[in-house]
């Protein structure tokens, strides 16, 4: 499966049901009063962290989503069914944004984590709602409301205790497959690792992951080569094992460039757990780069080891360290878990002291929009096809001072109005 671990996906959460105009048809009940139920509520989409997944290679051709509409309300009081709610499944490590927005909504951690990316729309109430001692019969009810719609970035940093870092053909592969019971692919050239692989480790009762991440290059900090998608991936580990190639010319050269990449990167990786690990011990003439290297590690004060990852010379005595460096360091908290969801205070648009001013703005063509949030949604909301429609719109209007603000902008009889979708032609003189 392609290694993909960012991707762009369009989600809305499913409309309201509609609220029934309905009254009561009783045999010797010749004016029975009304009962039309409400509708359901829409369905939500709902993003999930799952085990067993690692990348987001299925969004690459599937990227919208669509959760289920609900159904509408019916006579004796009979409220519509709720809309089907969607689950997407992402790999746990994945971070969501708004399209365009740095800010995380949320951090997807755990298996089962959820985060509801859209809600669903509201359902209408039912005629049933408005009667009152004026008004028996009212023949008017709600439409539901629509459901959320967004655009969200999806970002995966996979998960893993212990990261393998080091430039290409360092023997990363190798050292995971010798310390684990992954059996990654592995090549005498470089690059051979273009997307991560993953082993496990057994650590007395714990399970430690391993993560040979993709080669970097210098100048991966800007985004060379893999570049940001290989550290990407490296802030989520608890410690790093810095796997150096011991037959090359400058192994510590190679080794400070390594430390430099992470060092600009920031986040954090320079002071890392980390240890530095020679690769390819076998290969005659490295003992002399080995020796430089280790000194150059006890310079840092950094645990070092000299390994031979084909031929497994000192790879127990490296399980046994890596086994103790992750003992040694906790797991570390993210700083956002899972989002929170923030339920905004609804403003009533009745009483003195909740009534907020609407807004008006003229438009190009001489036409006049009405902005306010929750008065456009109370008019979305009016299902003008109901015959007492018209009379609940009007008191809308009347609530607000809408005649009066309009008047105020300039508007005139016969003018383009817009409230939302809504559009009417201005009639002060009818507004009472």
């Amino acid at each position: 499966m392609k290694f993909t671990d960012t991707a762009e996906i369009y989600v809305k959460a499913g409309r309201g049901g509609n609220g029934a105009l309905s009254f009561r048809r009783e045999k010797f009940v010749p004016k029975g009063g009304p009962d039309g139920g409400d509708g359901g509520k829409g369905g939500d989409v709902i993003i999930e962290a799952v085990g067993g997944i690692v990348t987001l290679a299925d969004f690459e051709y599937d990227r919208r989503f669509q959760a289920g509409h609900a159904g509408h309300g019916s006579g004796a009081m009979r409220t519509g069914s709720n809309g089907e709610d969607l689950v997407i499944h992402v790999p746990c490590g994945t971070l969501i944004r708004e399209s365009g927005d740095e800010k995380i909504l949320a951090d997807l951690t755990e298996p089962g984590q959820r985060y509801v990316a859209a809600h669903g729309g509201k359902g209408g109430r039912g005629n049933s709602h408005f009667a009152s001692s004026s008004r028996r019969a009212p023949k008017f009810a709600e439409k539901g409301d629509p459901g959320e719609e967004r655009n969200l970035s999806l970002e995966l940093k996979l998960i893993a205790d212990v990261g393998l870092a080091g430039f290409p053909n360092a023997g990363k592969s190798s050292i995971l497959s010798a310390i684990s019971g992954a059996k990654p692919k592995v090549a005498g050239y470089p690059f051979t690792t273009l997307t991560p692989n993953l082993g496990v480790l057994a650590v007395d009762d714990e399970k430690v992951v391993i993560a040979d991440l993709p080669g970097l290059i210098e100048g991966a900090h800007e985004g060379k080569g893999l570049g940001l998608q290989f550290l990407r991936h490296v802030e989520r580990t608890r410690i790093l094992l810095h796997v150096i190639d011991l037959s090359q010319p400058d192994p510590v050269g190679t080794f400070k460039a390594l430390i430099n990449e992470f060092k600009e990167y920031g986040a954090g990786l320079d002071s890392r757990p980390c240890m530095v690990i020679g690769n390819k011990i076998d290969i005659e003439g490295t003992e002399k780069n080995s020796e430089l290297l280790r000194s150059e590690a006890e310079r840092l004060s950094l645990p070092y080891m000299s390994v031979s990852a084909v031929f497994g010379i000192n790879i127990p005595e490296l399980i046994k360290a890596v086994a103790d460096l992750v003992r040694k360091t906790p797991v570390k908290v993210p700083e956002i878990n899972q989002a929170e969801i923030i339920e905004l205070p609804r403003r009533k648009i009745s009483g003195r002291n909740s009534r907020e001013p609407v807004k008006i703005i003229r438009q190009s063509d001489g036409s006049f929009r009405v902005e306010h949030d929750n008065f456009e949604k109370s008019v979305a909301r009016i299902n003008f096809e109901h015959e007492d429609a018209l009379q609940k719109f009007a008191q809308l209007l009347k609530a607000l001072n809408v005649e009066e603000a309009l008047e105020a902008a300039g508007a005139r009889k016969g003018d383009k109005v817009y409230i939302g979708d809504v559009e009417f032609d201005f009639e002060p003189d009818t507004v009472t």
